[in-house]
């Protein structure tokens, strides 16, 4: 059945341990769709969903179905905020879909009531039925969780193997065997890169520079342009400072096993104003960097209109490993489109001044999905990448939040063929393999087109730690600067969080509070 049409969807919840995995399943089979959820502890079914397109569909407390006639437009509830609980109207015409006695269903059936179990179940009843509906299969199945990686190492380190997984995978989320082998594969070689970290005494440091030179139509991060903050730039770097001698102060007898300098843009920063930040690093944790004890040390250099030899030179004196140069795209005409002020001439221009200057571990990172692309775009772009030949490569599938300009404009950046990006994918990968490297690690976010997934690539030895720190959750990450997310993992997996706050004068203000804030969370 064809998906055109469906603008508006309803569905109603009995209890709140099924909304968040109902509103991304439906999203992801109808992503233009306004959703409505409401939950209804009265209701009978466990889940009861309306489309505007044809049909109204139940879970029933048994996992039984009922499925009913098609709705009109007109008759389903309003998506006013305002519009309060409410049933979903079901016009159930007495046609019950028993569960069937196959082994497939029957693993279908709640077990000892475990609310995991049933959400799981649920999902899978509400995944099958649209698949039906749509004629259309998802390639990561019934997840809708950003790390799908995690689900693949813990059956690593319980002792399965990539077939194993594999089939897991297929089995229990009906991920499709190429995306169930990727994560089989990318998480054997995650556990390699991750042996290497000292769990007891080390940690991982996080440096956030929330400037850009302009921001991408895209973005939603908490970036602010740097014109903007061109006079309180050093207002900032005096509070980023203090924090950083005070985690400095906090890790007495530990030292970090990988450093990220990321943002935003670092290199808004002028040369001198880098120069501050990384000296600063040096004689906060000499024995890692300026011992040169990392295992890696990056500097998201990101944007090439803010890249110059001077800073580049800067970076490369302070000892940084690896460095991103971040095109998104090779298109001049999407460059100008999404807001990136510069040329793809620049691009060329930053990446060979960075191999002129050293760098020996360049990643550049790419966008499939961008608003007017097609899957000729990217090949083209491809084709210029590979005559740059990087270190690593990743590949981002598109998601538009609504806090970035173009998820409040309402874009059609979003409304590309499910196969035209898919291509893109596929031509990434090809493109990846290529140029001798293998994907290392994955991670999917809400809204991403065509319900896929970004992947990083990486040639030997090329592999960026950091990246796969932030998925696995497996090592403490302490984070300085406004927006950044520190994490403190125990040995038992737990973890707890501290947020910086995203506003850059707020940060200012307001820095002795999120210090003491670090100091209570990393207390022994």
């Amino acid at each position: 059945m064809s998906t055109n049409g469906c603008k508006s969807a309803a569905v109603s919840c009995k209890e709140t341990l099924y909304t968040y995995n109902m509103f991304h399943m439906v999203k992801a089979f109808f992503p233009e769709a306004e959703i409505r959820q409401t939950v209804n502890e009265e209701q009978e079914p466990l889940v009861n969903l309306v489309l505007d397109g044809g049909s109204c569909f139940s879970v029933m407390p048994d996992l039984s179905v009922e499925t009913g006639a098609p709705v009109r437009a007109e008759e389903l509830p309003k998506l006013e905020e305002d519009a309060g609980e409410q049933d979903m109207p079901c016009r159930a015409e007495g046609l019950r879909e028993q569960a069937q006695g196959s082994a497939d269903h029957a693993a279908l059936r709640l077990t000892g009531g475990d609310r995991n179990e049933r959400k799981k179940q649920v999902t899978r009843r509400i995944y099958d039925w649209l698949a039906a509906y749509t004629g259309k299969q998802l390639a990561w199945g019934t997840l809708t969780g950003v790390r799908p990686v995690k689900l693949a190492m813990n059956r690593l380190k319980a002792g399965d193997g990539e077939e194993e997984i594999t089939a897991f995978l297929q089995r229990e989320y009906q991920v499709s065997e190429e995306k169930a082998r990727l994560a089989a594969q990318i998480a054997e070689r995650e556990k390699v890169l991750l042996d290497r970290l000292d769990y007891k005494n080390g940690f991982s440091l996080y440096i956030g520079i929330p400037f850009c030179p302009s921001i991408c139509s895209y973005c939603s991060f908490s970036s602010s342009p740097i014109g903007l903050w061109k006079d309180r730039a050093e207002d900032y770097l005096d509070a980023l400072f203090r924090e950083i001698r005070a985690v400095g102060a906090m890790t007495s007898g530990r030292k970090p096993d990988t450093v990220y300098i990321g943002g935003g843009t670092p290199v808004t920063l002028d040369a001198s104003q880098l120069d501050r930040l990384l000296s600063l690093a040096e004689d906060t944790f000499p024995e890692a960097v300026s011992g040169k004890g990392l295992l890696e040390y990056t500097v998201e250099a990101g944007r090439p209109d803010a890249i110059t030899r001077e800073k580049l030179e800067v970076l490369r004196r302070h000892g940084i490993t690896r460095i991103s140069v971040n095109p998104q795209t090779m298109q001049q005409k999407t460059l100008d489109r999404i807001g990136r002020r510069h040329t793809v001439e620049d691009v060329i221009r930053s990446f060979w001044l960075a191999r002129e200057l050293g760098f020996d571990n360049i990643n550049m990172d790419l966008i499939a999905g961008l608003p007017g692309e097609t899957a000729a775009d990217m090949q083209d772009t491809l084709r210029q990448i590979e005559a740059l030949r990087p270190d690593s490569l990743t590949v981002h599938s598109l998601a538009v939040k609504r806090a970035a300009q173009m998820g409040q404009e309402k874009s059609e950046a979003c409304n590309l063929e499910h196969r035209e990006i898919s291509q893109m994918i596929q031509d990434s990968a090809d493109a990846a393999k290529r140029m001798g490297m293998v994907p290392y690690y994955l991670y999917r976010q809400k809204n991403i087109a065509g319900n896929f997934e970004n992947v990083g690539y990486a040639k030997a030895d090329k592999a960026g730690i950091y990246n796969i720190l932030i998925m696995e959750e497996v090592q403490t990450i302490i984070a300085c600067g406004a927006g950044s997310m520190s994490k403190r993992v125990y040995p038992d997996g737990g973890i707890e969080r501290s947020e910086n706050v995203k506003d850059v004068a707020l940060y200012i203000q307001k820095i002795d509070e999120m210090i003491e804030r670090k100091r209570k969370l990393f207390a022994d």
